[in-house]
């Protein structure tokens, strides 16, 4: 919705008045529906799955450790750094033009991956992975935001929350099963293989959708470049510091350096007519507010999810395979559950209760956790780890159909890509740093008792990041009750 100064806010009058212009779902919805999810799970199958063929790879290969970090870093460093490119330039050229052109980007990596006769291709094949990856997020949720409306559109975000869930959950268990069966290479040449199949859908979907005209301009080529150098830099440095030590003068400098070009950027959006940022997005504190629930996730649920099972095998003495089943507990809600968020909010819940609903699962799924221990049982591990998820199946999805709904929809994909920049910076970031801090915390403590120094220092973590989203659901609350006094006064 467009923004003023005055009412960043829309109003029910301009709400209602852009509904008209905004087009009905179009025919081929179903098939515009299948190949966005069928390319939405292969993303995070690739992010998730790809770390299981490490060990191969590096055998075959002859890496070493730090040239096969990369094979994940690469990937998600271009994913943090392009999305909002993406995003925007989906609206300037059309959302199912760019949406074709960043799977095509990713299935064309992926078979370079596939081929790649050494680490260094296939970093550099994964860095292109990683720019069509984040074409396909952005665009995806910019078509599904254009595509449906109402009880419809809440349903197609939903899923879309849930097959990126699944992607996740899944991702290491069929990369492991291909690697297994076929070799590693293969987990490359089948989401190629999988793209391709999107690919084949795209020229139909194009023929039977009504899509928005594009946004008038061209895209701001220096906030861009600027942008993608400023995230880059602060990712890579992010995934450094943990290596380097965050006090150390190259972590220091490519932090810095981030900050520097982040203020630059800022400054030429405001001198550019068609800046790569709309900053009357930010404006709007509702939207705004939407935007942090992706953060305050990363803090309560991914933290859990990438670190939980390290903690389960040296602390608690689980096998890998008794961890890996465990964590089911936690991501088995984010498969479920964001249809019943839908649902609820097609029945008249409003989404902020929702929302609500899923940050305080969040901080008392990670205050339950507190209490599992070398001798927890089972039975008192599974209420915290399935209401943690609960924290994020509840607004998986909801969030980003509820954000971009509070924009023009000339500016979706812009919005899209800001939120999914949000959500993967912050997960790098939250998961850069409580590995950082755990090993520090850890090493603390006496060496004789190694996991007694885990247990201490995840315990004090848990209470760290409970107390994150709880702050973050204040500022969410706050910011949605300022919009509401600001819409009434207006």
């Amino acid at each position: 919705m467009a923004s003023s100064t005055t009412d960043p806010v829309p109003s029910a009058h301009s709400s209602a008045a852009e509904t008209q212009t905004r087009p009905a779902a179009p025919g081929g919805t179903g098939l515009t529906l299948f190949a966005v999810l069928l390319a939405a799970f292969v993303v995070p199958t690739s992010i998730s799955g790809t770390a299981v063929a490490l060990p191969d790879i590096g055998a075959d290969t002859g890496a070493g450790s730090a040239s096969l970090q990369w094979v994940v870093n690469a990937f998600n460093v271009a994913f943090a750094s392009c999305t909002l490119v993406w995003g925007t330039l989906a609206d300037l050229i059309g959302r199912i033009r760019a949406f074709m052109l960043g799977a095509t980007v990713f299935a064309v990596a992926s078979l370079g991956c596939a081929l790649a006769p050494n680490i260094y291709v296939l970093d550099g094949a994964r860095v292109l992975a990683g720019l069509g990856g984040a074409a396909i997020f952005a665009c995806g949720s910019a078509i599904l935001s254009s595509a449906f409306d109402g009880p419809a559109r809440a349903k197609a975000f939903a899923l879309f929350g849930t097959v990126a869930g699944v992607g996740v959950a899944l991702g290491p268990t069929v990369s492991g099963r291909a690697v297994d069966a076929l070799g590693w290479r293969w987990i490359f040449g089948l989401q190629a293989m999988v793209l391709g199949a999107v690919l084949l859908c795209v020229p139909a979907i194009a023929r039977r959708a009504k899509e928005l005209p594009a946004r008038a301009g061209r895209l701001d080529v220096r906030g861009a470049l600027t942008f993608v150098l400023a995230m880059a830099a602060l990712t890579y440095g992010i995934v450094q510091g943990s290596v380097w030590g965050w006090d150390s003068p190259g972590t220091l400098g490519l932090l810095m350096f981030a900050l520097v070009l982040l203020t630059l950027f800022s400054a030429l959006a405001k001198r550019t007519e068609a800046p790569l940022l709309d900053v009357s997005l930010l404006r709007n504190r509702r939207f705004l507010a939407y935007t942090l629930v992706p953060v305050a996730a990363s803090f309560g649920f991914v933290t859990q999810l990438t670190y939980l099972p390290s903690y389960l095998s040296t602390v608690a003495g689980y096998s890998a395979s008794s961890a890996g089943a465990t964590m089911l507990l936690l991501t088995i809600p984010v498969l479920a559950l964001p249809m019943v968020g839908a649902r609820w909010v097609a029945r008249g819940v409003s989404p902020l209760a929702v929302v609500c609903a899923s940050l305080l699962c969040l901080v008392v799924g990670d205050l339950g956790l507190l209490l599992i221990g070398p001798e927890a049982s089972f039975t008192v591990m599974a209420p915290a780890m399935l209401v943690t998820g609960a924290g994020m199946g509840l607004s998986a999805g909801l969030v980003d159909g509820q954000a971009l709904e509070l924009v023009e929809p000339s500016k979706a994909g812009m919005a899209a890509g800001f939120i999914n920049t949000l959500r993967l910076g912050s997960e790098a970031i939250t998961v850069a740093v409580f590995g950082s801090l755990l090993a520090s915390l850890s090493a603390d403590h006496s060496s004789s008792d190694p996991a007694g120094g885990y247990d201490s220092a995840f315990h004090v973590l848990l209470w760290a990041m409970a107390v994150v989203c709880l702050i973050l659901g204040v500022l969410i609350v706050a910011l949605t009750r300022g919009s509401s006094r600001t819409e009434q006064a207006g």
